[in-house]
Parts: structure tokens; C-alpha cells; sequence
């Protein structure tokens, strides 16, 4: 597809520009949304072709299993897969330390289903990015129109609420789950996301975690603009966050992902490790685990 880009140009527009580029991505995310799936679509994870040509829901390719009957269904899954991944680390060793993996196991076996029950809409199926970022969003400079959405490596069909919990990094759209650090930017920002902006927005500075708050009232406006549901309107999104949340702790990127690892000393591995036992401490705590 023809275009660059658009994540260092998306930086250096002024907001009106911005605001230009937030407005087509939204009309994306509401196309990729509202599209009609066939009716032969009746899982949660990938799709193929079966033997008379019809697409069928199949297993979801980065995890290798699927379909699910439900979005809780697929969570449940993929932690306890995460959990036998972190088994077999050296350093995680199942995180069975300090007796946090039995808290982690009547997480997954009591507190994941309760997480799910006042998500609204829970059985609703559509197509999912879960990518969707300014670096993978092709646009042209002369007409300043986008010309493509790239990299559906992650893609499934999932809730619509699983966007916003891995897409929209860089928009200040991405939506995270409990912070232990109530004053943090990120803790307001989640708030926000879910009760509303405020009329007079915090400023932004380097030490904000990057946290755009301009920009991400702009993409929230964008949204709603075009129709697609923003967090706020889904009820339970904030548990199921957690619930994601949880499942990104179990398995931290530094200790797990074998081209970081590699390239990282042992002291920067070792304090990781440790960052996320504290932090997988502390969220269970909030969660009654």
C-alpha cells in the first residue's frame, strides 16, 4: 500500500491536523466494528475457510487454540496458558514465590468469571485489530488522507471492548487497567475514560508517561463522532481490564520476550522480575485475592 508512516508526522501536527488524522482512524475503528459477520462466525479467535468456501470461526493463530465460546472464555484460556509459559521461566519459576501463585490460580478460577458479569453486551463478536496505532497506519503526506491500516498479526474476533485495552497506544486511547498509584497520569486518565474529561484538562509533561491529555480528548471526541462506542459507555470494561492486566503481569515483556531478554543485562531482568511480583501483589490485593 502506498503512503508512510504516520507516527512522526502525527507528532509534529498541530492539533487541527491531528484532529484530520483522529477523525479517519475513527471511521476505521467504526468500519471494522460495524461490519456484518457471517453468520457461520460463531466463536471468539480466528477464522478460516471450510471445504465449501464459507469463513468459519477457527483457532486464533498467535495463541495456537480456539475458538472460545465467549470472550471469558477466551481470557480464561490465555491465563492459564500465560501461567504454564511462566512456569518454564527461569526467573518467573510460576511466580510461586511468597505464595502469590495460589492467589494468582483462585484468581483465574473464582475472580475471572465474577469480573465478567456486569460486562454489557458480552456476547457481541467483531473484527479486532488489536494493533491499531499510529505506527501501523499509512497515510499520504500531499493529500494528508490515510491509505491503510497494516499488520493484523494480533487481529481476532473478540468483544469490542478488547480494542481498547491493546489498540490506540500513542492516541491516548488505550485503556489500562488498576494502577496502584491513584495520582499517577495514567490513573486519571482512566478515570476520564471512564466518567468523562475534564472542562479544564491537566497539563502534560515529560514525566506524564507520554500522556497526551489534548490528544486523547480529541480521539474520545472523534469516536463518538463517528458512532463507535467509547469505554465510558461500556459498562464493566474497567474489571475487564483488570482482568487483562493481570494477564500482561503473568508474563512481563523484559523477562519473556527472547529479543529483549537478549539484549539486557541480568540486574535489569532480575529488577523486572521483581517490579511485576510487586505489582501482580497489589493488584490482586485490590481485587479481594
Amino acid at each position: 500500500m502506498p503512503g508512510i508512516g504516520v507516527d512522526q508526522p502525527f507528532s509534529q501536527q498541530d492539533l487541527e491536523q491531528k484532529k484530520a488524522l483522529l477523525a479517519q482512524m475513527a471511521k476505521i475503528v467504526k468500519a471494522l466494528q460495524a461490519y456484518n459477520l457471517p453468520s457461520t462466525i460463531t466463536g471468539y479467535g480466528g477464522l478460516t475457510f471450510n471445504e465449501g468456501g464459507e469463513i468459519v470461526s477457527a483457532a486464533m493463530p498467535t495463541v495456537g487454540a480456539g475458538p472460545w465460546p465467549s470472550y471469558q472464555a477466551s481470557c480464561q484460556y490465555r491465563l492459564d496458558l500465560a501461567l504454564k509459559k511462566a512456569d518454564s521461566n527461569p526467573y518467573i519459576k510460576g511466580w510461586r514465590a511468597n505464595g502469590l501463585r495460589e492467589r494468582i490460580d483462585a484468581f483465574v478460577q473464582r475472580g475471572v468469571p465474577a469480573q465478567f458479569e456486569s460486562l454489557s453486551d458480552k456476547d457481541d463478536k467483531v473484527v479486532v485489530h488489536c494493533d491499531f496505532s499510529p505506527t501501523n497506519i499509512l497515510f499520504d503526506e500531499a493529500s494528508g488522507r490515510i491509505t491503510a491500516l497494516i499488520d493484523y498479526d494480533f487481529s481476532w474476533i473478540s468483544h469490542p471492548s478488547y480494542e481498547f485495552l491493546r489498540s490506540f497506544d500513542g492516541l491516548g486511547g488505550q485503556f489500562r487497567g488498576w494502577s496502584s498509584d491513584e495520582e499517577s497520569q495514567e490513573a486519571a486518565l482512566r478515570d476520564a475514560k471512564l466518567h468523562g474529561f475534564p472542562v479544564s484538562l491537566p497539563s502534560t509533561t515529560e514525566s506524564d508517561s507520554g500522556v497526551d491529555w489534548v490528544v486523547a480528548k480529541a480521539w474520545e471526541e472523534a469516536l463518538e463522532a463517528e458512532g463507535v462506542k467509547p469505554p465510558r459507555t461500556m459498562e464493566g470494561i474497567d474489571k475487564v481490564a483488570d482482568v487483562d492486566t493481570i494477564l500482561c503481569a503473568i508474563l512481563p515483556w523484559r523477562v519473556t520476550n527472547a529479543d529483549i531478554f537478549a539484549r539486557q543485562t541480568e540486574e535489569v531482568i532480575i529488577e523486572c522480575r521483581n517490579n511485576n511480583e510487586e505489582h501482580l501483589d497489589k493488584l490482586l490485593t485490590h481485587l479481594g485475592f
